[in-house]
């Protein structure tokens, strides 16, 4: 079963080796083990040899999602234009351990993310280059939760119609989340909250929506309800924190998304303590921006998203250059200092010698 689903990709029938060395990027695929011991499956786009690496970019996918699918054509993207971009399924996800779309705990999830990330961050290839938070609707909450988690281990954040916040309007209203909290505490696993098959509401182009559908490791069957309380957990804490987010971050959200809510963007934006933050809302279109859209949006949002990252990118790089320049002048003039005073010293002891010779 696992050979099969290797073998099917949403480009069609070339192989996987194949289409990345067409695109001129180099994949490779692993599996992690977490801290807590969850083996994962992970994913890396590279530029290709000959061309050096201008950030890492960590994505995380969103709810019944995962990387092997269309959420890669953003990362091969991002990897042709110069990013070596990393990523990996979440608990109960894809091809990683646990049981299917049972998130019992987003903290956990964020530790494995975090974890999976700095890992990458020790290769030596990477040394000074500005990292990336890179999340999809869910993947867009555990990006900024990860980013509470490091709020200094990254240098900018992509979040693509975040779930942020369960909107008011879906909502469900009391006693609706006390029972639920209360069933999920015997049934966790219990998959049964009723909801709509939200692929034909994220997609647009209709002939896109049957490639969404052919993905043989997306989530079909009703939400967990340890795993839908927990969201509602996670995007009340978060709402709660928005005035905290402090990283420079760029917000990508359509205007007629109707599963996450573009209100809730426009919320982050303008709470939050970020000094470098942007906001981009696209008129008229929904909730898979760069997959179930018409192609020219896809490159609209593309170039944003390109855009801004190489702009963030080239601060990095600068202020890097700038402050290594100032501590080699600093250590220049240290190290003078501390010569000129030692041969000073060393001049009076060679004289209080002679004297006593």
């Amino acid at each position: 079963m696992v050979e099969q689903e290797e073998d099917l990709h949403f480009w069609g029938n070339i192989s996987e080796e194949e289409y990345y060395k067409q695109q001129g990027i180099r994949g490779s695929k692993s599996l992690y083990t977490s801290p807590r011991g969850l083996s994962l499956f992970t994913r890396s786009w590279l530029p290709l040899p000959d061309v050096p690496p201008r950030g890492i970019i960590f994505g995380i996918h969103g709810y019944g999602n995962d990387i092997s699918w269309t959420f890669q054509s953003t990362s091969i993207f991002l990897a042709r234009k110069g990013f070596a971009c990393f990523a990996l399924d979440i608990e109960g996800h894809g091809r990683s351990q646990g049981l299917r779309c049972y998130v019992p705990s987003v903290d956990l999830v964020v530790q494995d993310c975090l974890s999976f990330f700095n890992l990458i961050k020790q290769d030596p290839s990477f040394d000074g280059l500005p990292c990336f938070l890179y999340g999809e609707s869910m993947g867009g909450a555990i990006a900024l939760l990860v980013h509470f988690a490091d709020p200094k281990g990254f240098q900018g954040a992509v979040l693509v119609a975040p779930m942020c916040k369960i909107s008011d309007k879906v909502r469900p209203r009391w006693p609706i989340p006390q029972a639920l909290t209360f069933i999920s505490n015997f049934l966790p696993t219990l998959a049964i909250v009723p909801t709509e098959d939200l692929l034909h509401k994220s997609i647009k182009v209709e002939e896109k929506k049957s490639v969404g559908n052919s993905n043989p490791l997306r989530y079909r069957g009703k939400p967990r309800l340890g795993t839908v309380v927990e969201l509602l957990r996670v995007t009340e804490l978060l709402s709660q924190k928005l005035s905290e987010v402090s990283i420079p971050f760029l917000v990508v959200h359509g205007s007629a998304d109707v599963v996450t809510d573009p209100e809730v963007s426009r919320t982050l934006y303008k709470e939050a303590a970020s000094q470098d933050k942007t906001l981009k809302i696209y008129e008229g279109m929904w909730h898979s921006l760069l997959f179930g859209e018409p192609d020219e949006n896809i490159e609209i949002v593309r170039t944003d998203i390109l855009t801004w990252l190489n702009d963030r990118s080239k601060k990095v790089t600068s202020l890097a250059i700038n402050n290594t320049a100032v501590s080699n002048v600093y250590s220049k003039s240290l190290t003078s200092s501390w010569a000129g005073n030692m041969g000073h010293e060393m001049a009076l002891s060679i004289r209080n010698v002679m004297q006593q010779v």
